[in-house]
């Protein structure tokens, strides 16, 4: 599983992504700063 998590003001956020390229699409979307990591 792709997990993106975007850190807000004084919070975050996270997704789940099943596929890379799907998760790497989403990504760029978003103007906050993201981390993109994945796990088993």
């Amino acid at each position: 599983m792709w997990v993106i998590t975007v850190f807000e003001e004084n919070t975050y956020r996270m997704f789940e992504y099943r596929s890379k390229s799907e998760a790497t699409t989403a990504l760029h979307k978003f103007k906050q700063t993201a981390l993109l990591s994945y796990t088993r």
